[in-house]
């Protein structure tokens, strides 16, 4: 028996939920579809900014009551090889470190949405009457992609994931602490670090929430991952950073940059959003913040019609070109700068504090120069 609804969402992160919430409140009868079922582990470093949760109306303490919210107060960012420099950045959280089996399920749960967890996207059909029928049990008239970076219905309308997209590939793992590497590890909970690699390829991170321990390293160049990682567990082991004794393998994901994505937004009837659309943070690999946004984008271009049409659903590609900005591959011109030169001022720049909080922090990572989202309530 096929079940009819007004939209179905494929992937239940932090895209997906916003997008079942948003058109749950607004009396759409709204499926979300993941193949895995909640709570989930997730690949992911696992920070929020303050500008995420005032846009998703989470209050951290009434969060932190029964999850993982740490509270970050200080970065110490470096380097490969050099020193790090630590910067102070107040009294006031600048983000927060959550676990994202623990976000992602709290999302989910309160997005009010019809849930069919446990599903493997294996079909989407036109129906004779135009809408889409999901593996032949679910049908809408609208499908939105937001099952992250090898999301099937991105798959479905482009050329999906492949050699042909400039990605981010990364490996982390997070762990609990025993007392014992707790007390012995060195790295602060308000305090993440950041550390570069020299060819300006990537960057490796440390975040401790709690008793809780990630540690994970992302590059454009998937074929040295392996090195550049072990390399830095090593280095940051022989310094007593981080424990010897690491309890398990680490976990790869991927994700495309904006300034380098290229994949169709729309479609007849289907929209992406989030990683699914390519959406992360150029500097920062964040997506969190551009995940949630492009939800809400979506959802009230989806009010503002009837008709799901590509061309009467092109103003949700407008918007994000509008709030993102024009994408690198679309820029004509403009001085290229050679890699020797970046690299050769980076290293210096990076010893700085002014560079390092200024630009790589608030920048960079926390985006603090980007305004909150404009919506249309």
């Amino acid at each position: 028996m096929v079940q009819h609804y007004d939209a179905l969402v494929v992937g239940g992160g932090p895209a997906g939920s916003t997008m079942a919430r948003t058109l749950t409140q607004k009396g759409y009868r709204t499926l979300v579809v993941d193949k895995q079922s909640f709570p989930r582990d997730k690949t992911c470093a696992g920070w929020v900014t303050p500008a995420v949760l005032d846009v998703l109306d989470i209050d951290p303490q009434d969060y932190a009551r029964n999850n993982v919210m740490q509270p970050i107060h200080r970065f110490r960012i470096g380097m490969m090889g050099q020193e790090a420099v630590e910067n102070d950045h107040g009294s006031e959280p600048v983000s927060y470190g959550i676990r994202r089996c623990e976000f992602d399920h709290y999302l989910l749960e309160r997005s009010g949405s019809e849930r069919a967890e446990g599903v493997k996207f294996k079909s989407l059909e036109r129906t004779d009457n135009g809408e889409w029928c999901l593996n032949g049990d679910y049908q809408a008239p609208l499908v939105i992609g937001a099952g992250g970076h090898f999301c099937p219905v991105a798959s479905f309308i482009g050329e999906g994931p492949g050699s042909h997209e400039t990605a981010v590939t990364a490996k982390e793992v997070e762990f609990e602490m025993t007392p014992e590497q707790s007390e012995r590890c060195q790295v602060r909970g308000d305090t993440p670090e950041l550390w570069f690699c020299r060819d300006l390829m990537g960057y490796a991170w440390i975040f401790r929430k709690g008793n809780f321990l990630n540690i994970g390293l992302g590059r454009e160049d998937p074929d040295g991952l392996k090195d550049h990682l072990q390399e830095f567990v090593q280095a940051m082991q022989a310094q007593g950073r981080i424990p010897e004794d690491l309890p398990s393998k680490f976990k790869g994901h991927a994700y495309l940059l904006y300034d380098h994505a290229e994949r169709p937004l729309i479609d007849d009837g289907i929209l992406l959003i989030g990683d699914a659309a390519g959406l992360a943070y150029t500097q920062s690999g964040e997506g969190i913040r551009p995940a949630i946004e492009s939800a809400i984008m979506a959802a009230e271009v989806i009010e503002s019609t009837t008709d799901y049409s590509a061309a009467a659903l092109q103003p949700y590609a407008d918007r994000l070109r509008e709030r993102f900005g024009h994408k690198e591959v679309e820029k004509q011109g403009g001085l290229a700068i050679p890699e020797w030169a970046k690299m050769r001022v980076a290293a210096p720049l990076m010893k700085t504090h002014w560079f390092t909080k200024r630009v790589v922090t608030e920048r960079w990572f926390l985006h603090e120069h980007v305004p909150a989202l404009q919506t249309a309530s």
